[in-house]
């Protein structure tokens, strides 16, 4: 049963490196990638974009090629976007055997320990860790000890068990983040080459991200 892999954000705007490292996990992992914006997350404030604008940003960006998925699961609760919460949703969907993969980066995978039921994520799915090529951190004590025996350098075994893995995942690394493209727009520059070309077809949206500046 084919694995079903997950890239959760605020996509506020989703830009080249979003896309890049999701279409290199998709590669890697032999499995289509859901992009999956969040609607009200936990830990981050409310995304300048409107849930509209981000699914309207992220599928232009996805024309013509069919690795990346856009998934809107989270943006139809009125809750916050709790990682366990939408992964017991897809469970519930595909069933206890179908493999589910979340994709984290290696700083958001370092902060694990602050999110809601975090240990009940590895009896929902694997975890792969997108790392920069020779680029480390130090994990706290309490994930470093949940994660050790559960950690494979084996694409198969995420295929293989619904559940329960932990894998590094080399990508290309992009010095790109969202808040440096807002930075970017609120400055009056050309975000060309940062962002999809979805962004910039769309003048009522740049205008937005420029005001909020």
């Amino acid at each position: 049963m084919e694995p079903i892999a997950i890239l959760g954000g605020t996509f506020d705007p989703v830009h080249i490196g979003h896309l890049r490292v999701a279409l290199e996990a998709s590669e890697a992992l032999a499995v289509p990638v859901c992009l999956m914006p969040a609607h009200v997350p936990p830990h981050r404030p409310a995304p300048v974009a409107s849930a509209a604008q981000r699914v309207a940003m992220l599928r232009a960006a996805l024309t013509g090629q069919d690795r990346l998925l856009l998934d809107t699961r989270e943006l139809e609760r009125s809750e916050p976007s709790y990682t366990v919460d939408t992964l017991r949703g897809m469970r519930a969907e595909f069933g206890a055997a179908r493999p589910l993969v979340l994709l984290l980066g290696l700083d958001a995978f370092a902060g694990l320990p602050t999110w809601h039921e975090w240990r009940e994520l590895f009896k929902l799915a694997h975890i792969a860790v997108m790392t920069r090529p020779g680029h480390s951190t130090v994990l706290p004590a309490d994930l470093d000890a949940e994660v050790a025996p559960r950690r494979t350098q084996s694409v198969a075994d995420l295929h293989a068990a619904p559940c329960g893995k932990a894998l590094d995942l080399a990508v290309t690394p992009l010095e790109v983040s969202a808040s440096a493209v807002r930075a970017v727009l609120a400055a009056g520059r050309d975000p060309r080459w940062l962002v999809p070309d979805a962004l910039l077809a769309d003048p009522d949206l740049l205008a937005a991200y420029r005001a909020a500046g």
